[in-house]
Parts: C-alpha cells; sequence; structure tokens
C-alpha cells in the first residue's frame, strides 16, 4: 500500500467519528419525545421477580409532607411454587396498607412488619397499583416531600424468596408533557423590537 492510500485511510477513520458525532448534534432530536418503555426499579431475589417499581405521580406532580404514595410494581413469581409477599418495610413513612382486588380486604400496620399478605401464584405475575391491578400498596404518612426522581428505600419480604431493598422513585407524569424547547439562537437579554 502507497503512503497517499495509508494517509488518506487513517485520515478517513480518525475523522470519522467527528462527522458521525455532528449528525446528532442538533437541538430536536428524534427520540426528545419518546418515553423509555421500561421505567422504575428492578430485582431478583429467589423465584421472584419484580419490575417497573415506582410510586405513581402524585396529581399535584409532588408529594408533601404527611401524603400517602401509591406503589406500582409487577411481582413475577418464575418458580414452580406459590410465594407470598409478606411484608414492605422501610423509612420515610409512617405504615403501609395492603388492599388485595380480588379478596376486597384491605390489612393496615401501624408499624411496619406485621401480616399483611398478597399471594404469587407460580408461573405468573401480580401486578400492584395500576388501572386493573390485583393489588395496591400504599405507603402512608410520608416523613418529607418527595419530587420526580426522588426515591424512597422499600423493603418487600417473601415468606419463600426473602426480602430485597430497593430504591423506590417517584414516576415521572404521564402523558409526556414537555415544557416549552430553550432557543439557544435568542441572545439573552435581547428583546424583539
Amino acid at each position: 500500500m502507497n503512503r497517499a492510500l495509508r494517509a488518506a485511510t487513517m485520515g478517513v477513520l480518525l475523522l470519522s467519528p467527528v462527522v458521525l458525532g455532528a449528525c446528532s448534534a442538533g437541538q430536536v432530536t428524534q427520540t426528545e419525545s419518546q418515553v423509555r418503555d421500561k421505567t422504575g426499579a428492578q430485582a431478583r431475589v429467589g423465584d421472584i421477580l419484580i419490575r417497573q417499581a415506582q410510586l405513581l405521580s402524585p396529581s399535584s406532580g409532588s408529594y408533601e409532607r404527611g401524603d400517602d404514595a401509591d406503589l406500582q410494581l409487577a411481582l413475577v413469581n418464575s418458580g414452580t411454587e406459590d410465594d407470598t409477599l409478606v411484608g414492605v418495610d422501610g423509612e420515610g413513612f409512617g405504615s403501609v396498607e395492603i388492599e388485595n382486588a380480588t379478596s376486597g380486604t384491605a390489612t393496615s400496620s401501624a408499624s411496619r412488619g406485621s401480616a399483611q399478605e398478597i399471594e404469587i401464584p407460580a408461573g405468573s405475575a401480580v401486578f400492584v397499583g395500576d388501572d386493573d391491578a390485583d393489588a395496591t400498596i400504599t405507603l402512608t404518612d410520608l416523613d418529607e416531600g418527595l419530587t420526580v426522581g426522588q426515591y424512597l428505600e422499600v423493603t418487600l419480604t417473601f415468606e419463600k424468596a426473602g426480602e430485597v431493598t430497593l430504591p423506590i422513585s417517584v414516576a415521572n407524569p404521564s402523558g409526556g408533557e414537555h415544557g416549552e424547547a430553550f432557543d439557544f439562537h435568542e441572545e439573552e437579554g435581547a428583546e424583539a423590537g
């Protein structure tokens, strides 16, 4: 290979990342308005998979001190034996209320760690907190206000699988509303005349 061809090849290889990187340098991108399909904390303990664990977005935009916050998550039992969620514990809230949609029963706990249960049959999933939920879990009397992205450390205890602690954050509001885009071309302090 001659020197000129070698130099041209090296030039192309060195400049390619710069040229290709410039393709995404614009202010408006295709992905700006897309919402990530997987949100919330995820974990595995024994045969139990926890997916999309998050605190539902508050209607006012943030939770105030003393508010209640509903959990939203999926509990998937990948094993061959039934298991049961027997406890929800953590810092930053006063107590936990669990209501099973199938039985219509609610259990409340003034002190964390008492008998509160959600059955998770083998080879199936239980959905908590959404519109067609099998159950609801409410963390009552928050110690402090919370906004989108802030989280509480919550420990879920299962009868057979054991326990797992997750950082469960406040979900983004639904609807995909975005604020007004910042105009980088407009000079600061300039007034339209």
